[in-house]
C-alpha cells in the first residue's frame, strides 16, 4: 500500500492510512462495523472528510485499521443505506450526504422586538469614541469639500494611517501599498475577482467565514477545502493540497479563525509561505479579527514572515468592523503597489470610491485604536467567560474550547441538530446560525453552532436559557422550500 497520504485535492481521493488516522479516537482502535460507519459519518459531517471523496478500497482500509474486510464492507453498506456514501461499478465508494441535507437559514434579519442576535459576531460601536470621531470628521470636512470627493485609492491621510499601523505591528508598509475599501467583504470580493478566473481553484478552510465562501462561489471559483479542527490546521494537509491542487488563491484566516477561534502557530505560517512560493499561489489573508487578542499577545501580520521573494504573493485584508463597528463600512487591502493600482482600477466601474466622511471618521478612530482596544478586550474577555459559564450551567452536554481571541465559541452539540435548533431558537427569540452555514461543503458541521460573545453577560444568560428551551422542545428539520441562506457577520 502507498505511503500515508492526505485528501488528494485534484481527484478527491482519500488515502486509507489518512482515513485510519482520522478515525483513531472516533471509532476505537478495532471498531465494529457500526462504529466504523459512525466514525466516517462523523468525520464527514465535521468537514474533515470532504464530500465527493473516494473512500479507500475495502481491503486497504481493513489493513490500515487492523479489522476484517467484512467489517469494512458492512460499514460501507451502512453508509450507503443512510445516504452518506454511494458506489459506482468500477469507480469505488464515494462520500455524499442524504438527499435534502443542505444548509438552511432561519431568517435574513432578526424578526421583531426582543430577538437576541447571536448570528452577528460583531460588537456595537464604542459610543463616546464614535461621537468624537464624527466631530473630528466634521471639522476636517471643509478641507475636502472643495474637491470632487472621489478617491478610488482612499484619502491619503487614511492610507497613511493604515500603513503606519501595519508598520508598528512589524510589517513595514508604504501608503501606496494600501487601498481603502467599503469594508473587508468588499476587499475580499475585489481581490478574488482580480486574481481569479472562473473555474480557478481556491484553497479554503473548512469551516470558514460564510460571506467569503459565498464570494468565492459567486466569482465562479472552485473551493478546495482543508479542515480546521479545534486543534487547528494540519500543516501536511495544507501543504499537500497546495502542491497537488495548485490553487490560484488560498484564502486563510490565521488569526483567531472564524468560526473556530484557532490561532495559527508561527512555524505553520512559515511553512505555508514557503509552499505557496513554490506553487505560485496567491495568499489572501483575512486579518479582520487579528486585533481581538484576549489571552495572547496580538499576532504580527502574516506577511511579516514572508521572504522578499514571497511577499508580493501575500494580500492582506482588514477592517474596523470587529474592533469598532460594522456600521462603519471601512476596510482595506495591503499588497504590492502595482497590485493596489490594479485593484483601484478594478473597483471604479462598480464602486468608484469609499465615502469621504466615513473615511474621516475612520481616520480618527484608527489613531485612537489602542485606547479603544484597551477598553474593549477586557470587556470581550468577560463576555466570553460569562457565555461559557451560562452554557455550562444550562447546556452541560455541549462542548467547546475557549479561544485565545476572536468573538465567538464553536460549540459541539454532540448530535447533528444545528439547523433544526436554529429554526426552533428563532421561535424562542434567539437568532443563531448553525454550523452548515460555515461549511465549505453543504450540509457539513450539523453538530455545531457558532455562538458569539458580543452580548452583555445578562443578555447572554437570557439567550442561553432560550436555546436550552428550544433544544428541549420538538426539533423538526426545516422543509426544503423554507431553506435559504441566512445573513451572518
Amino acid at each position: 500500500m502507498a505511503e500515508a497520504s492526505v485528501v488528494h485535492a485534484v481527484d478527491r481521493r482519500l488515502g486509507s492510512r489518512q482515513l485510519a488516522a482520522l478515525l483513531h479516537g472516533t471509532s476505537g482502535e478495532h471498531p465494529g462495523y457500526r462504529a466504523l460507519a459512525h466514525g466516517v459519518r462523523t468525520l464527514l459531517l465535521d468537514g474533515r472528510v470532504p464530500l465527493r471523496t473516494r473512500l479507500p478500497a475495502e481491503r486497504e482500509l481493513a489493513t490500515a485499521l487492523g479489522v476484517s474486510r467484512a467489517t469494512v464492507t458492512a460499514a460501507y453498506d451502512v453508509l450507503r443505506e443512510g445516504g452518506y456514501a454511494r458506489s459506482r461499478r468500477g469507480a469505488g465508494t464515494w462520500t455524499e450526504l442524504p438527499e435534502g441535507q443542505r444548509p438552511t437559514g432561519v431568517s435574513v434579519f432578526p424578526a421583531g422586538d426582543g430577538v437576541l442576535d447571536l448570528a452577528s459576531a460583531a460588537p456595537g460601536a464604542p459610543e463616546p469614541e464614535l461621537a468624537a470621531a464624527l466631530g473630528s470628521a466634521a471639522a476636517m470636512l471643509p478641507e475636502h469639500a472643495p474637491t470632487p470627493g472621489y478617491h478610488p485609492y482612499g484619502i491619503p491621510e487614511l492610507r497613511a494611517a493604515v500603513a503606519e499601523r501595519f508598520t508598528r505591528r512589524g510589517l513595514p508598509t508604504l501608503p501606496d501599498q494600501i487601498l481603502i475599501t467599503t469594508g473587508a467583504q468588499h476587499a475580499l470580493s475585489l481581490t478574488l475577482t482580480l486574481l481569479g478566473r472562473q473555474g480557478d481553484r481556491v484553497l479554503v478552510e473548512n469551516p470558514s467565514y460564510p460571506n467569503a465562501l459565498d464570494a468565492i462561489r459567486g466569482a465562479g471559483l472552485r473551493a478546495v477545502p482543508v479542515p480546521v479542527t479545534e486543534d487547528g490546521w494540519d500543516s501536511g494537509l495544507v501543504e499537500s493540497s497546495l502542491r497537488q491542487a495548485a490553487p490560484r488563491i488560498a484564502y486563510l484566516v490565521p488569526d483567531f479563525q472564524n468560526p473556530t477561534g484557532c490561532l495559527m502557530p508561527r512555524e505553520q505560517r512559515v511553512r505555508i509561505l514557503e509552499t505557496a512560493r513554490a506553487t505560485g499561489t496567491w495568499l489572501l489573508i483575512d486579518e479582520t479579527i487579528a486585533d481581538i487578542a484576549l489571552d495572547v499577545p496580538p499576532p504580527a501580520p502574516f506577511a511579516s514572515l514572508a521572504s522578499h521573494g514571497t511577499a508580493e504573493q501575500v494580500v492582506t485584508v482588514g477592517s474596523l468592523s470587529k474592533t469598532h463597528w460594522g456600521g462603519l463600512r471601512i476596510g482595506w487591502v495591503r499588497a504590492g503597489s502595482r497590485l493596489i493600482t490594479e485593484l483601484a482600477m478594478k473597483r471604479v466601474p462598480s464602486d468608484m470610491a469609499t465615502p469621504v466622511i466615513e473615511q474621516l471618521v475612520a481616520l480618527h478612530l484608527l489613531r485612537g485604536m489602542d485606547e479603544v482596544l484597551r477598553e474593549r478586550l477586557p470587556m470581550l474577555r468577560a463576555q466570553r467567560d460569562a457565555l461559557a459559564a451560562s452554557l455550562a450551567r444550562h447546556l452541560p452536554e455541549w462542548r467547546w474550547q475557549s479561544p485565545p481571541g476572536g468573538l465567538s465559541l464553536w460549540v459541539d452539540l454532540g448530535r447533528p441538530v444545528a439547523s433544526a435548533l436554529a429554526g426552533a431558537a428563532l421561535g424562542h427569540g434567539v437568532r443563531v446560525e448553525g454550523g452548515p452555514r460555515f461549511g465549505a461543503d453543504p450540509g457539513t458541521h450539523e453538530h455545531r453552532l457558532r455562538i458569539p460573545f458580543v452580548l452583555s453577560p445578562e443578555l447572554s444568560e437570557q439567550a442561553v436559557r432560550r436555546l436550552a428551551a428550544a433544544l428541549a422542545g420538538d426539533l423538526r428539520p426545516l422543509n426544503a422550500d423554507r431553506a435559504h441562506r441566512s445573513w451572518v457577520a
